[in-house]
């Protein structure tokens, strides 16, 4: 019985050694972030998609912040161009369109009836965005879905399509009066009647 309470006793001291050490080892080691970086990847859109030609948008953001071209994103388009050269305080410039052109929004749908559950398409989604199990339906979780359609090439009898995301209800929002009215009047003006 004594050496079953050494032996534990010893345990204990030696994970609580270990745990101390770590501990230290972590604050005394720690690698600080480039706060830049972070900006840069909370505009990004996070689509994970590569079209900019890297592995995803925190790669990205990290090239940027070492000199990369601010327009290679085209899930970003051009608000996201403009809100990248407010804050890094350089020139707006145009898409680069060898990376992709500006569409709306996109979400994966996949027809079910189709479906042979080959998981393909899970493993190549960068957010987990597709549900299934093998031999079995999938289905997109439409809110986790980034539109990056990486999921569209690997799946092999084609029952994945991506559909434009249109502004509902909920996204909707008066036009700019600017935009519509190229004559930069008031589109509410009412004719005024001259009494003589």
């Amino acid at each position: 019985m004594l050496d079953l309470i050494i032996a534990t006793t010893t345990l204990v001291v030696i994970a609580f050694l270990c745990g101390s050490l770590l501990g230290y080892a972590s604050v005394r080691f720690k690698v600080e972030g480039n706060p830049v970086v972070d900006q840069i990847n909370e505009i990004l859109p996070q689509t994970q998609c590569g079209q900019c030609g890297f592995p995803g948008c925190k790669p990205y953001a990290e090239a940027i912040a070492n000199g990369e071209a601010i327009n290679r994103c085209p899930p970003g388009g051009e608000a996201g161009i403009k809100a990248l050269a407010e804050l890094l305080d350089v020139e707006v410039i145009e898409l680069d369109e060898s990376c992709g052109e500006e569409t709306l929004p996109k979400v994966a749908v996949i027809r079910e009836d189709e479906c042979i559950g080959c998981t393909k398409c899970i493993q190549a989604c960068p957010v987990d965005a597709i549900v299934g199990a093998a031999k079995h339906m999938h289905t997109v979780i439409e809110a986790e879905c980034t539109g990056c359609d990486l999921c569209v090439p690997p799946c092999p009898v084609d029952c994945i399509d991506m559909v434009e995301i249109r502004p509902g209800v909920e996204e909707w929002t008066w036009p700019n009066p600017a935009n519509t009215n190229p004559e930069n009047t008031s589109p509410l003006q009412i004719p005024v009647k001259h009494i003589s």
